[in-house]
């Protein structure tokens, strides 16, 4: 774990500057670790699809990136964990290629490859560019050596400096505390609605989704989004301060 049993900052681990879950900063992420220009990320203001807002992003969406504040996530996602057998998946047969997370303050970058790596989004993933290598080099690994190539990729921590540089407020420093958690949501090749998270023991499949859901979907967000912020409502303590991010094509409807 990044941190230590008394909340302090491991000394020996390396830490990332944290990304704001912003649609500039992560696209800005991904092109720069090697996806097409087309593929890119945009806010979602309301889950409500009432409002008009969802009408605006689009689709079909390959994944959410929800950002969460410690208060929520831990309540949410805690027992679960728990529970979870660590996962040992590995090869070409995965339903999903899911990375365990040692990088401290990293989770944001750790949802974006998430979002990338799996499902439709994948074919985006330019041939031969640094992000090309490093889903190639991670499928046949185990989660262990998984983590321990993202944690030498100089390739991915130079694209993550990049993309911190880039927020609408003043990064905080690698060693500052960081109370904020990321979760993506992605709808993989199996058709099925998968929260990918670092810093859970491994993958969680959420339900199957149909042809036609994406998941940006209602029933994608009866299946993960909605239940882990009723959850966090109800065991949580304070509001919920979250915000989302879609990842999409340009250009599609």
């Amino acid at each position: 774990m990044a941190e230590l049993p008394d909340g302090t900052l491991d000394p020996n681990r390396k830490f990332f500057v944290p990304i704001e879950n912003n649609p500039e900063v992560l696209t800005h992420l991904l092109h720069t670790l090697g996806t097409s220009p087309s593929l890119t990320f945009h806010d979602i203001y309301s889950l409500d699809p009432t409002s008009g807002l969802l009408d605006f992003i689009p689709r079909p969406v390959h994944a959410l990136i929800l950002i969460v504040p410690a208060h929520v996530y831990h309540p949410a996602r805690d027992g679960e964990d728990s529970a979870m057998q660590p996962y040992a998946g590995s090869g070409p047969d995965e339903p999903v290629l899911w990375f365990r997370q040692t990088i401290g303050h990293a989770c944001g970058t750790m949802a974006a490859l998430h979002a990338v790596a799996n499902g439709p989004a994948r074919a985006h993933v330019i041939p031969g560019s640094p992000l090309d290598a490093l889903l190639r080099q991670a499928v046949p690994l185990g989660p262990k050596a998984r983590a321990a190539l993202l944690y030498e990729s100089q390739a991915l921590e130079t694209a993550h400096a990049s993309a911190a540089a880039l927020g609408d407020s003043m990064a905080p420093s690698a060693r500052e505390p960081n109370g904020n958690h990321f979760i993506a949501l992605v709808k993989a090749g199996d058709g099925k609605l998968w929260e990918l998270n670092g810093g859970m023991k491994g993958p969680v499949c959420r339900g199957a989704l149909g042809e036609g859901e994406d998941a940006l979907s209602e029933r994608a967000l009866d299946l993960g989004l909605r239940p882990f912020l009723k959850v966090a409502e109800e065991m949580g303590d304070g509001e919920i301060g979250y915000s989302v991010v879609a990842l999409a094509e340009e250009g599609t409807t």
